[in-house]
């Protein structure tokens, strides 16, 4: 659970730019390629990490909150032309891995 830094000792509350205080632990999520060269030169344009960018996303999305202005849709819109994303949100949930799929088809076209 996050501890919000207080800004005095009388436990004031922190001032907006104050920090909360998390435990983050290393993962090793896989994700689409494309996929992450947009978020890491998106990340990298608003001077974040790509931790911080997915954060903000996540949270963002579990309150049901769009985490993107106009404009940030707009550069997102050209890093996914530079780099051949051509992936929207209709795709999610049916991404396979290439070694995944070249297999599932072999399993399939073999007779029985």
């Amino acid at each position: 659970m996050a501890q919000r830094r207080t800004s005095s000792s009388s436990g004031a509350p922190a001032s907006r730019y104050d920090r909360l205080i998390v435990e983050r632990v290393q993962t090793g999520v896989r994700i689409e390629k494309r996929l992450l060269k947009v978020l890491k030169a998106f990340a990298e344009l608003r001077d974040m990490s790509l931790s911080d960018l997915l954060e903000g996303i996540v949270l963002h999305a579990f309150d049901n909150k769009t985490p993107f202005s106009a404009e940030s849709l707009k550069r997102i819109a050209s890093l996914k032309e530079i780099y051949g994303l051509n992936l929207g949100a209709s795709a999610s949930h049916k991404l396979q891995e290439k070694s995944t799929a070249s297999s599932s088809s072999r399993k399939e076209s073999r007779p029985r």
